[in-house]
């Protein structure tokens, strides 16, 4: 694959070809209805605002991925069905990390969560609260909480592999996920149970579906429920970390939690229409999440100054007890015009909050604080509310699309507006969840037994003080155009063009033009060259913290210090600029008389002022960088800035072959994902940090390497009267990180095996169980190159997961239609 670079104008020229079959990952199930089948498939609303448009005409790359295939995987969230049904999609798993626990970053052809727009009807969606600030994939970025979404609620998935900002705005660099919901008629119940090999993260889910419809309109409502467990294969502590770890009679016993967070999750949803007239429809969809998890932190031994004895004389656990409560409305009228044009005035309201608590936990401050009558206090609550973020959007459009007649052809134009408020809020928690002793009074000595001073806040997650509080709203606006235009009827070709405004970041244009040629009904080339655009988020220009993290393999106190605040300009930190992009796709499509079917698309995305979390700095930096640090009373701290240019580059192959076996029908698929990303540059943003320091060799290689450069899924899916087989190979490519130890390490590829046989014991009734990782395969141990973590109990390495460590899971599902 080719690594040279190029420069585009705001309006970029591009080729790209349709193909001959519907380009998706596992779109040939057997037993789905003909009629819906050809429907779900083919008519697309993602990568082109032509009614109708079919993705075998689409300009674009378009994996289309039902309900069944999703609920055939196995995984009861929707990011781990996508994750082992698109190659291209990443669902990197995460332990000790906080809120990353809960809301996994998900991700899209290599790039971060927050550079793939994510669409619900084909509306926006509103983004996370929460800021992946830990040292895991997407470290920096607030994406989209995808299990906010239930599976059962979901009719498709779409996934445009393409750079869309020209088309669908901001964010849109790696491609767009547009998920569909039900509104057919009829109803579903579904219930499923599992659990892993370990006999841990034991998972209950049960789902309602129902959808009424008339003349007038129709009406779908889900509701769902998930409880899954936790999982721990943590190893044995051979070595402490914080205090004395051993127990008593000096046996190693297993000191942390690392594996999947408990999870209990409510959802309810809904997706309507009502016909006004003739002639307009009023829509309206939606709905609500609650998912309450549960996490840990690290251990905290005997002897060591944030154990206190007298409350824990073995040393003790802190946990982290999450609450993500996720809402969302969308309100719309559309009809149609004269001249065949159409119109679709919407407004979509989003809001996410996450919430922090703390238990089994200490602020040793409180406790050890003298007391005004002699002595020390002696007393400090062990759970505590540590705060909550809060991200809201409200986002309204007016759309218009239509035809107009050139010559013997027809111009498909679509034109439109958009405007869009994003707010941000940290609300602080309980005073003991963040302030040093009950004064908060830095001037007063608190030393703990041992001698050393006593640190602030509750241990594991400290809360949020009062000035890191923030509410605040940025407003932007759009204006697009997009027109298609067949220039004979074998040759499409299709551009747009985008201008935005925020008033934090300013504006940009950005422009995209495609061109599709077949050379004849079996074979077809396509490509695409574009610029984009991603403004930064509210949740990084305005999130601050101070956490307790791990820089040089020592304890520190680290500041998150907001973009906006002018602490970061005493650090020579700017304020945040929108990233630029520029990419390239071309791609060929084959069809062969034996119904073997082939798509083939190479990509490349160059990405200029990437904003990135930076390195924690401690005073190393410097003498000047040091000494602001102890003004502000921190051991570390790290920012967002516009710091790194990359360049990505990767090929998507998909293959599928349709024949018969043992008098059924035999459906086999391969899907492969090739990536590549280099930092082309990082650029030092500030006078007092030199660029290696503030984006390090750590933070690049996580970076290139974190996500896996190879996936693959190679399935086979049989039907034969009431039975189906689905036998899936998914193998994830090698990952490198250093993180915590400053050593290199690679953990090699691994394919796992999936298998599911379901019976139709009815024509409503079907019976499902299988096993996803069939063969119980873990990521490579870490060894002696992860020391002391390794020795400490993290046997399987810490810093990417892209198939987590839980092992084998077993899971059998019952689903009755009426």
């Amino acid at each position: 694959m080719s690594r040279a670079s190029f420069k585009l104008g705001y309006l970029a020229l591009s080729l790209s070809a349709a193909f001959a079959v519907p380009n998706t990952v596992l779109a040939q199930q057997a037993d789905v209805n003909a009629e819906s089948d050809e429907s779900m498939e083919r008519i697309v609303t993602l990568g082109s605002r032509v009614n109708g448009r079919t993705a075998t005409e689409s300009a674009s790359p378009i994996d289309i991925i039902s309900a069944e295939q999703l609920v055939n995987t196995g995984a009861t969230e929707l990011g781990k069905a996508l994750q082992m049904s698109a190659p291209s999609f990443n669902f990197s798993s995460t332990t000790i990390s906080d809120g990353s626990d809960i809301i996994r970053p998900a991700t899209l052809r290599g790039l971060n969560p927050d550079q793939v727009l994510v669409l619900v009807n084909g509306k926006r969606r509103h983004q996370q609260a929460l800021v992946n600030v830990q040292e895991t994939i997407g470290k920096g970025s607030a994406g989209y909480d995808i299990n906010a979404i239930p599976i059962t609620a979901v009719e498709r998935v779409e996934i445009l592999r393409d750079g869309a900002a020209a088309q669908y705005g901001s964010d849109a660099i790696a491609g767009v996920i547009n998920i569909t919901l039900k509104s057919s008629d009829g109803g579903s119940i579904s219930a499923e149970v599992g659990q892993t090999y370990e006999g841990d993260g034991e998972v209950n889910t049960v789902g309602f579906n129902y959808g009424v419809e008339s003349d007038n309109g129709f009406f779908n409502g889900t509701l769902e429920y998930r409880d899954r467990g936790m999982t721990n294969r943590a190893s044995p502590a051979e070595a402490s970390l914080i205090g004395d770890w051993s127990s008593p009679d000096g046996e190693p016993v297993v000191r942390l939690h690392i594996g999947d967070a408990d999870s209990e999750n409510i959802y309810a949803w809904f997706n309507s229409g009502y016909n006004l007239g003739s002639t307009t429809e009023l829509y309206a969809f939606g709905g609500i999440s609650s998912r309450d998890g549960g996490s840990s932190g690290f251990f905290r031994g005997r002897g060591h100054p944030r154990t206190i004895e007298t409350i824990y004389p073995d040393g003790f656990l802190p946990k982290l007890e999450t609450e993500a409560d996720d809402q969302s409305l969308a309100v719309g009228i559309r009809g149609d015009l004269p001249n065949a044009w159409l119109w679709d005035a919407s407004v979509v309201y989003g809001k996410n909050e996450f919430g922090f608590n703390s238990s089994n936990s200490a602020n040793v401050s409180w406790y050890y604080e003298p007391h005004p009558d002699g002595g020390i206090y002696g007393e400090t609550p062990t759970e505590a509310f540590d705060g909550e973020l809060v991200f809201e959007q409200t986002t309204f459009n007016l759309d218009f699309n239509g035809t107009i007649d050139i010559g013997n052809e027809l111009l498909y134009l679509a034109v439109g507006a958009e405007m869009r408020q994003d707010g941000y809020e940290i609300n602080p928690g309980d005073p003991v969840s963040w302030a040093y002793g009950r004064t908060n009074d830095p001037s007063v000595e608190i030393t703990t037994p041992s001698g050393a001073g006593a640190e602030a806040g509750i241990q594991g997650f400290p809360g949020f003080s009062p000035s890191q509080a923030v509410d605040a709203t940025r407003d932007s606006y759009g204006v697009y155009a997009d027109a298609e235009y067949y220039v004979t009827p074998d040759f499409l070709l299709a551009g747009a063009v985008r201008y935005e405004d925020y008033d934090i970041a300013g504006d940009n244009i950005s422009g995209k033009l495609s061109a599709r040629y077949d050379i004849d009904s079996d074979f077809s080339v396509r490509g695409t060259v574009a610029t984009g655009f991603r403004a930064p988020g509210v949740q990084q220009i305005y999130y601050s913290q101070v956490l307790t993290n791990i820089v040089d393999g020592t304890l520190v106190e680290t500041g998150t210090i907001a973009n906006e605040d002018e602490v970061a300009r005493q650090f020579g930190i700017n304020e945040l600029e929108e990233e630029t992009s520029e990419s390239l796709s071309l791609g060929l499509i084959k069809r062969f008389d034996s119904g073997f079917d082939l798509t083939m698309d190479f990509y490349q995305i160059n990405i200029d002022d990437r904003i990135v979390l930076s390195e924690s700095l401690t005073a190393s930096v410097g003498a000047e960088f040091g000494e602001i640090l102890e003004d502000n009373n921190l051991g570390a701290a790290q920012f967002f800035t516009n710091s790194v240019d990359t360049k990505t580059t990767g090929l998507d192959i998909i293959a599928s072959y349709p024949t018969e076996l043992l008098d059924g029908s035999l459906n086999l698929t391969a899907a492969m994902s090739f990536m590549n990303t280099d930092v082309e540059q990082v650029n030092s943003v500030s006078s007092l940090i030199p660029g290696d320091q503030i984006f390090n060799d750590t933070q690049v290689l996580r970076l290139e390497e974190g996500q896996p450069s190879e996936k693959a899924t190679l399935s086979g899916d049989w039907t034969r009267d009431a039975w189906n087989v689905n036998l899936a190979f998914n193998y994830f490519g090698a990952v490198e990180g250093q993180a915590f130890t400053g050593v290199r390490h690679e953990w090699s590829g691994k394919w796992l095996t999936d298998l599911s046989v379901g019976y139709d014991f009815t024509d409503n009734l079907n019976v499902r169980i299988g096993a996803n990782n069939l063969f119980d395969t873990y990521p490579d141990e870490w060894g002696s190159a992860g020391s002391p973590f390794s020795d400490a109990g993290f046997k399987y390495g810490w810093e990417t997961f892209p198939f987590g460590v839980n092992g084998g899971y077993y899971y059998a599902r019952l689903n009755y239609t009426f």
